[in-house]
């Protein structure tokens, strides 16, 4: 397949008089793309059409880009803000998404550049092998993001494990120390000990809480990997990144056979009515493309 050709942009035009107007912006690769699917989708908004660029018996998806908005600096200043990162990546995400309409995808990383087709193609046919060997792997699969976290409980629940507040008993003699207090009961609750005495409860509550709630991701990830051909952890996220306020204990991904999605979720429905699991909480998203299992491409890897 050769490229498609494309109503004129800024950018074309550029290109055809031989300056550097524009990069070659690589999506995906593919076995096979139907080029109605891009329509769909519009790509960044200031470069030109998406289009299909052949690479041997592979199709990548790739779409014409301003320099000046896709150069190194550019780029960093573009991807500093918070704001656009995640314009761009969704951008990104729904051509990808777009692309997989019709079969297996290679997703490549989040703005991948070259200086034109010719470098493109040069890096990309370099890498047909390692396609060819993530196509095999997806084909047919999607993936699954299952996420645990340890629930935190709000202070003063008792219900939870921690421990409850100090009284003050009076012995049957009625005696009392010289602070009023009968001989060895707990200090008063508003008291610097007794504060500390609560403040080290509740931190040991929830460090039951949290060692249970690792042993349940554990059992969480050994019962969903029944149900995938493969699975990968994920680096943990920081609450800034989830926006909850309990910690992760588990961030994984699997890969599950399209038309098994049911047994998986099944068992994540059935997990989360487990009394033992009250003290977690478990997320699930998908399908996906399945992102996370076509970074690699050797028949030995493992996930």
């Amino acid at each position: 397949m050769s490229v498609a050709s494309h109503s004129q942009s800024n950018c074309d035009t550029g290109r055809h008089s031989g300056s550097a107007a524009c990069f070659t912006y690589v999506y995906a690769v593919s076995r096979t793309c139907d080029p109605t699917v891009l329509e769909q989708v519009r790509g960044h908004t200031d470069g030109g059409p998406l289009r299909l660029l052949s690479v041997g018996e592979l199709t990548a998806v790739v779409q014409d880009v301003p320099t000046t908005a896709f150069s190194e600096d550019a780029l960093r200043r573009r991807l500093a803000e918070r704001e656009e990162l995640e314009r761009c990546a969704r951008v990104h995400h729904e051509v990808v998404t777009a692309a997989s309409a019709h079969g297996a995808v290679v997703p490549l990383p989040l703005a991948t550049l070259y200086r034109d087709d010719v470098r493109a193609l040069a890096a990309l046919s370099e890498s047909t092998r390692r396609f060819g060997r993530a196509l095999d792997r997806v084909e047919g699969h999607a993936e699954w993001a299952v996420k645990v976290h340890a629930v935190s409980r709000p202070e003063g629940n008792t219900s939870a494990g921690s421990p409850p507040r100090p009284t003050t008993a009076v012995p049957e003699d009625g005696s009392m120390d010289s602070s009023g207090r009968s001989p060895g009961s707990a200090p008063p609750a508003g008291s610097g000990r007794a504060y500390l005495s609560r403040a080290r409860g509740r931190q040991r509550a929830w460090e039951q809480r949290f060692d249970a709630a690792l042993e349940v991701a554990e059992q969480v990830d050994r019962i969903l990997r029944t149900c995938a051909a493969a699975s990968v952890r994920r680096r943990l996220h920081s609450a800034e990144v989830t926006g909850k306020e309990h910690r992760q204990v588990m961030n994984a991904a699997y890969l599950v056979t399209k038309g098994r999605e049911v047994e998986l979720t099944a068992a994540i429905e059935s997990l989360r009515r487990q009394a033992a699991l009250q003290d977690v909480e478990i997320d699930v998203s998908g399908p996906w493309v399945p992102y996370s299992f076509t970074e690699g491409g050797d028949e030995n890897d493992q996930y």
